[in-house]
């Protein structure tokens, strides 16, 4: 953690909620962007919402519009 590699992640269940959510955050000024992280028994189909900036203001925004989030995790990280 903490080197220029790191990448926050919001897991999300398909890439259809991904798209949403990336939708949302920028209507709400946070960049986001959808990319496909390795699939896991978390993070289901293998997307995610990469977030440079705010992941936290970001994931309670997904979840106060209704966007289950599975979890987080950062590249370099295991997921």
């Amino acid at each position: 953690m903490g080197n220029s590699r790191d990448k926050p992640f919001i897991l999300v269940s398909s890439v259809t909620y991904a798209m949403k959510s990336r939708d949302l955050l920028f209507k709400q000024g946070i960049k986001a962007y959808v990319e496909r992280v390795p699939p896991t028994a978390s993070s289901g189909c293998g997307y995610g919402v990469y977030v440079p900036q705010g992941a936290d203001e970001a994931e309670r925004l997904l979840k106060e519009n209704g966007i289950k989030v599975l979890g987080r995790t950062s590249w370099g990280e295991p997921l």
